[in-house]
């Protein structure tokens, strides 16, 4: 069970002292930060951090954008680690085990979505970061040396799968996996499309090969053809910004996962698609989207949305990435060179992932600020 505010009052002299980048204002610059985490709960799991990854909402988060930033804030929660310690209830880990924690670290697990394993439609869904937690202290992610998670919410890694490249599965790799799941777009032989090739969209592909789809990659830049079908293995590549080759493609598609932030124009993707297609957005344009009724209406299109999954999904989505081979493209880096990759980020500067090598540089990144 986890503690109350009063029991978390009252063990504030056993927490776990740590380091993190932080984010102390909407400037969004990292800076090394010590912090406290909770000791180890009767359901707790504590995770010696060695990667994290960088998803794009974590740049949108530390600059403030959704207008819901609370500073100090650590982000990341693309988290892949090692157990050191499990409290005395944990059944599914022990110390030394390879695991992962993604978007939240707990929910009220008692409503009807918990119940059903969809934690990412509770109503007290707790983020990794930028959050509160059930005991009432603020949740810091993943660009820290440790975290303390409920082990509901961690998962396991699959031998075959490396740490470095599975991170960003936590969020790019479930995020595009549930759709396909449950929208009936991941059975051989369908026709899926791909918008954007960033963080998401490669991960896409990915999965939509392992589920023996064709995949096609539709993309604003042409000079991406090449990686798409040598590097990630698309079968089709279509400009959209080509009036031709997007004609070429009309009606051929029975689903499109749609992972651009940008407002792009929506009712030529809607021609893409088949009659009954489906397009799911889970990328997040800043402003609303326009779509014209009749680009929906007409034969029977559906336009849906999807948030992350939840726990049963994920650990379901590691083991047929490592069954297949899918990871991310990533590029590592050093923590003390955070700050010029969330600028690469922002200009789409990185094939495709950044991953922070954790173990191996936070401590002296935090040392070099302080001489």
């Amino acid at each position: 069970m986890a503690p109350t505010a009063t029991a978390a009052e009252q063990s504030q002299q056993h927490t776990k002292k740590a380091v993190g980048l932080a984010a102390l204002d909407a400037s969004g610059h990292l800076s090394p930060l010590a912090i406290t985490r909770r000791s180890t709960g009767d359901d707790d799991v504590m995770i010696k951090i060695l990667y994290c990854g960088i998803c794009h909402s974590d740049l949108h988060s530390i600059k403030n954008d959704w207008k819901n930033a609370k500073y100090p804030m650590i982000p990341g929660h693309e988290i892949a680690g090692e157990v050191t310690e499990v409290g005395k209830n944990v059944t599914k880990f022990k110390a030394g085990d390879r695991v992962g924690v993604g978007c939240m670290v707990n929910s009220c697990q008692s409503c009807e979505s918990c119940d059903k394993g969809f934690e990412n439609h509770c109503p007290g869904m707790i983020f990794t970061y930028n959050s509160v937690d059930r005991d009432g202290t603020r949740t810091h992610g993943g660009y820290s040396s440790m975290v303390v998670v409920h082990e509901r919410f961690v998962v396991r890694f699959p031998d075959a799968m490396p740490l470095d490249k599975g991170a960003p599965l936590l969020c790019a790799g479930i995020t595009v996996y549930s759709p396909m799941k449950y929208h009936g777009l991941n059975a051989p032989g369908m026709h899926l499309g791909v918008l954007g090739l960033g963080g998401l969209g490669h991960v896409a592909v990915k999965f939509g090969k392992a589920f023996g789809m064709k995949v096609t990659v539709i993309s604003s830049s042409p000079g991406k053809k090449q990686e798409a079908l040598e590097r990630l293995g698309a079968d089709a590549f279509v400009v959209s910004k080509d009036a031709d080759e997007m004609k070429a493609t009309m009606s051929t598609m029975d689903g499109i996962i749609n992972t651009v932030s940008a407002n792009v124009p929506m009712a030529p993707l809607f021609g893409l698609l088949k009659p009954n297609g489906k397009m799911i957005m889970v990328g997040l344009p800043e402003k609303p989207i326009e779509v014209p009724p009749f680009a929906l209406v007409a034969r029977n299109k559906t336009l849906a949305g999807s948030c992350i999954g939840g726990m049963r999904d994920t650990q379901e989505m590691l083991d047929l990435a490592a069954k297949h081979g899918v990871t991310a493209d990533i590029e590592v880096i050093g923590a003390e060179y955070v700050n010029t990759a969330m600028e690469r980020l922002a200009k789409a500067d990185v094939r495709y992932r950044f991953v922070i090598d954790i173990a191996n540089t936070l401590d002296k990144a935090a040392a070099a600020t302080t001489e």
